[in-house]
């Protein structure tokens, strides 16, 4: 018999003792692998998704935290709108005439060239406030899902579950068409054809049924928040009512009577307003230039959203995650000086069996061994039992996670090497489909419990191996 097997028989006879020590180890396990896992995939997911495609974004003046999360992640509120004025600095002369050209001359005034149009990559509005249901609708161009693409590739980065793309104009559907997210077609059962109404800044008892959305694209999961967003023609939004920078009546925009399709005229350039400009600087240099320009001025700011979320990141969530990890690396430590006090003091009713042991050939190095084993066994059981769970636990909640944050965990997902750790390792390992998720971190808790094991068991372990054979037979009734 192996010395694993006479350590599960022993484990065996202690088994209410046995089974309430281990339970003790894998919540703690269970506690340090959920923390490490939810916080390892929602920085990961907030670090990947502050670069959507573009590396600047154009707000106005206020928490610069505030509009990355609004913006990027429609966690936020949004924090004021600024002028269209201001979005046509990023354009060229020519690309304002191909987007206004709907607009009659008088509204739309003598086009020129934008302060920043060289600078510029692509420029890309987006006014936000309205919800549908519980999702953030999007008003923007069709260009939102044809210029965002990742760096070094030419495919866009968001593909058509089915459907299509919306159009600035459409003889069907006018200025009113609209594209959702995959999560948001998954939870409300949206289809291509289906009708939706907005509701004005969230108020679910201002609904502009007068001016209902065609949906006639649906998005491809992306994993990012844009799964849980409503994306509706610019154009239609700013024709909604209530949408208009002034409120005097004029002959075209949010004022026009009649059917949505009828409504044929865009709101004038004066009555226009962005929350927000996702911009994609030329070169290297331009976001510095930009930047320094627009920050001076009265009329916006210029965020990097990297930048913000790597701070949040430093400076709050960091240290919520050491502290979490703390205390959850204690839980363990106490969970390991269980099993010692468990296994130490079963030692004084062990002495006649290993004396027995002893007086049968075993060596000391044998009987030591059997009480290491069991402690291994204890610790690393237990452990095992609670990476599971947490796993399970997680797998469970993701729904919930991923209605909340727009990550979804899958059962075996590994939480990922903190940043500053997987710059460390070569790109074409990390990025590797089948290698690059077992660097994880959750990877180092077996041998941290093998270690723990053999920490805690070694007093016992040495108690057994000290045992006198002659005194303890002798003292045995």
């Amino acid at each position: 018999m192996s010395i694993w097997q006479i350590a599960w028989r022993s484990i065996r006879q202690r088994a209410l003792a046995s089974t309430l020590t281990s339970f003790s180890m894998a919540l703690g396990v269970l506690l340090v692998t959920a923390v490490l896992l939810v916080h390892g995939l929602v920085s990961k997911s907030f670090t990947d998704n502050s670069d959507l495609g573009y590396n600047m974004i154009a707000g106005a003046k206020g928490g610069k935290l505030q509009l990355v999360l609004n913006t990027t992640f429609y966690l936020s509120e949004p924090v004021e709108n600024i002028p269209y004025t201001f979005y046509q600095e990023f354009l060229t002369k020519e690309q304002q005439e191909e987007e206004l050209d709907l607009m009659k001359p008088e509204n739309r005034g003598e086009l020129t060239g934008g302060t920043y149009a060289k600078n510029t990559e692509f420029a890309i509005p987006v006014c936000l406030g309205d919800y549908y249901e519980t999702y953030r609708v999007v008003g923007t161009l069709p260009k939102f899902f044809e210029d965002f693409k990742d760096y070094g590739s030419d495919e866009p980065k968001y593909s058509f579950r089915e459907g299509r793309n919306f159009e600035v104009w459409n003889d069907q559907n006018g200025y009113f068409e609209a594209v959702i997210g995959s999560m948001v077609a998954q939870h409300t059962g949206l289809k291509i054809g289906d009708k939706i109404a907005a509701s004005h800044g969230g108020d679910p008892n201002d609904i502009h049924t007068d001016s209902p959305f065609t949906v006639v694209g649906i998005l491809a999961p992306s994993g990012t928040p844009n799964d849980r967003a409503v994306f509706v023609n610019m154009e239609g939004f700013y024709l909604m009512s209530g949408h208009a920078k002034v409120e005097e009546a004029e002959e075209v925009g949010a004022n026009v009577t009649g059917s949505t399709i009828s409504r044929r005229q865009p709101l004038p350039i004066k009555q226009r307003e962005v929350t927000a400009v996702l911009i994609r600087t030329s070169d290297p240099f331009s976001p510095i230039i930009i930047k320094n320009r627009v920050n001076e001025g009265n009329i916006a700011q210029i965020v990097m959203p990297v930048m913000e979320i790597t701070s949040l990141f430093e400076l709050i969530v960091k240290p919520i995650q050491t502290l979490l990890l703390v205390i959850t690396v204690l839980i363990c430590i106490v969970s390991g000086i269980s099993i010692l006090v468990s296994i130490y003091n079963s030692m004084n009713d062990r002495k006649r069996e290993i004396a027995v042991m002893r007086a049968l050939g075993a060596r000391r190095r044998t009987v030591m061994g059997i009480v290491l084993s069991e402690s291994i066994i204890l610790s690393v059981g237990g452990g095992v039992l609670g990476w599971l769970g947490a796993h399970f636990l997680l797998f469970g909640a993701s729904p919930m996670i991923e209605a909340q944050t727009g990550v979804q965990i899958r059962l075996f997902d590994l939480a990922p090497l903190p940043r500053k750790l997987e710059v460390l390792i070569p790109s074409a390992i990390i990025e590797n489909d089948w290698i690059g998720p077992l660097f994880s971190l959750e990877l180092v808790i077996v041998p941290a419990l093998i270690l723990l094991a053999v920490l805690v068991g070694f007093l016992p372990a040495y108690t057994a191996y000290r045992t006198d054979v002659a005194e303890t037979l002798s003292s045995s009734p």
